[in-house]
């Protein structure tokens, strides 16, 4: 959880600071800057938008027809290809210059999609690895619950949901470090740390649900 979450946030960073300010992950962002470029008569800033938010969509796509098709294909799990099909990308991204801004936003949205659908889970609560929104109102929710009924599991709940968040925000933070010392490359420290998930993924009991045991 911890290392893709820190991956989560370099990459809506990088693609921020160093691909022409759209959002990789939020995906809520770039509709509404998209729709504010389209009641503006802007049709080339409705594509900029557009592009990431269908690649996107194309991602979660293809995560499930991996997902499928598991059995297949290959002797990894599901969730592993998952993982190193984003570091074979994201490792791509960093090669691309300026002019392919659009393509390189594509990509990174198309890995992120990937990621969510794949990782929803973390011991037993649904979680989201790219975005914070889900996780901040969840965290709140179960936070209430303890104060409720005491119960320490919805403590130790919400204390999991905020730490998600706290490891996006390190891993946003370091994105806007690199993107400014090192540009288009800083994109492959995502792939550093998308890197040490896949090789924790061997000791783990991966699940259906989108959980690691």
């Amino acid at each position: 959880m911890a290392f893709l979450t820190l991956s989560g946030g370099l990459q809506d960073a990088y693609t921020y600071f160093v691909r022409d300010g759209v959002f990789a992950n939020a995906q809520t962002g770039n509709i509404v800057l998209m729709s504010v470029r389209a009641f503006s008569g802007d049709l080339a800033g409705v594509l900029r938008y557009l592009i990431p938010l269908t690649a996107f969509a194309l991602g979660v796509f293809a995560a499930e027809m991996l997902r499928q098709r598991e059995r297949r294909i290959s002797v990894l799990h599901w969730r592993q290809l998952v993982v190193l099909a984003e570091i074979l990308l994201l490792f791509l991204v960093g090669f691309l210059p300026p002019e392919l801004n659009p393509l390189a936003n594509a990509l990174v949205s198309f890995t992120c999609a990937m990621q969510v659908q794949a990782f929803r889970k973390v011991n037993g609560s649904a979680y989201a690895s790219t975005m914070c929104i889900g996780n901040l109102r969840s965290g709140v929710d179960a936070f209430c619950g303890y104060l409720e009924t005491r119960d320490r599991r919805a403590l130790r709940r919400a204390g999991r949901y905020f730490a998600v968040i706290l490891f996006f925000a390190l891993g946003a933070g370091l994105g806007g470090v690199l993107s400014a010392r090192l540009g288009a490359g800083a994109i492959w420290a995502s792939c550093g740390l998308l890197t040490v998930s896949f090789l924790l993924l061997f000791g783990q009991e991966l699940q259906e649900d989108g959980s690691g045991g």
